[in-house]
């Protein structure tokens, strides 16, 4: 099987567009790469939807490069000195580093299962519905502590809140749930405001996306080359560009919203995908 160029193009907007919006990027992939008549559930396939997330996380080191440069420095300086510890950056480098060893851990136990049975429009379908309601529970949530005035920000994230959302973002393996729905209904649930939910999202993205990307680049390096070197390259190159933009709008629109703003587009498309599978206008893998 090969990959136009167009195909590549097509896939690298629609990553770069849904990777860090709570909508499932896996799912809209594999939802393009059906409407395109690409196997879904094809070795090759499967690969280049990790690998061109790599664009994505490009995307992410440039745009939280100051911050992350913090944390590094911050969680370094306190493995060696004490008082380094005081400084919440530690504490908060920590609760991301703890907070993506899960899902590392049941992605290359499960991965047979992600690539294969859960690649199914079935499965995409039901987990955009479903997980609908989780993000209204958590803005539900949100609201209630922010009454109450236990809402945090940033500076109060703890080692507990990463573990908790790194548990949740185990359940993002699933296609269709979407990894920053999953996150940031965790914060949410824990109290965290959106901007800082989000951001966390984000920094916890890094080391679970690239461990995926460049997982497959180098198991699936075969498949890979069927589909070609160079629309590959575009797709990673074009992720890159429109994830960019859409870390940039995202952060702007959670600051002032809801994030069960995205919840009627996610219904929405899940009954439309059950419709059509249901009429057999589409098959499912």
């Amino acid at each position: 099987m090969t990959l136009s160029y167009l195909d590549s193009l097509i896939l690298g907007i629609v990553e770069g567009l849904t990777e860090f919006l709570p909508v499932s990027s896996t799912g809209h992939l594999t939802i393009t790469e059906k409407l395109l008549g690409l196997t879904v559930d094809d070795p090759g396939v499967t690969a280049y939807t990790a690998v061109i997330q790599l664009g994505a996380i490009f995307a992410t080191l440039l745009y939280f490069g100051k911050d992350i440069i913090r944390l590094l420095v911050a969680w370094a300086s306190g493995l060696f000195s004490a008082p380094a510890r005081a400084n919440h950056d530690y504490q908060l480098a920590w609760a991301v580093i703890v907070g993506s060893i899960p899902v590392g851990i049941v992605g290359f136990a499960a991965k047979d299962l992600i690539s294969g049975g859960l690649r199914s429009l079935w499965v995409v379908a039901v987990a955009l519905i479903a997980w609908s309601g989780v993000m209204w529970l958590a803005e539900r949530r949100h609201s209630m502590l922010t009454r109450q005035g236990l809402e945090r920000g940033e500076g109060q994230v703890t080692l507990l809140d990463g573990v908790v959302i790194g548990l949740v973002q185990c359940m993002a393996l699933i296609p269709g749930v979407s990894r920053s729905g999953a996150t940031i209904s965790a914060g949410l649930f824990r109290g965290l405001d959106r901007l800082t939910a989000t951001r966390l999202s984000f920094f916890m993205a890094i080391p679970a996306l690239t461990a995926a990307g460049l997982y497959e680049l180098l198991s699936q390096a075969h498949h890979l080359k069927l589909l070609g070197v160079g629309p590959l390259i575009v797709g990673v190159v074009v992720s890159f560009v429109v994830a960019f933009a859409s870390i940039a709008w995202l952060l702007r629109f959670v600051s002032s919203n809801k994030i069960t703003a995205f919840v009627w587009y996610r219904v929405t498309l899940g009954i439309v995908l059950l419709v059509v599978l249901g009429a057999g206008w589409m098959s499912a893998t």
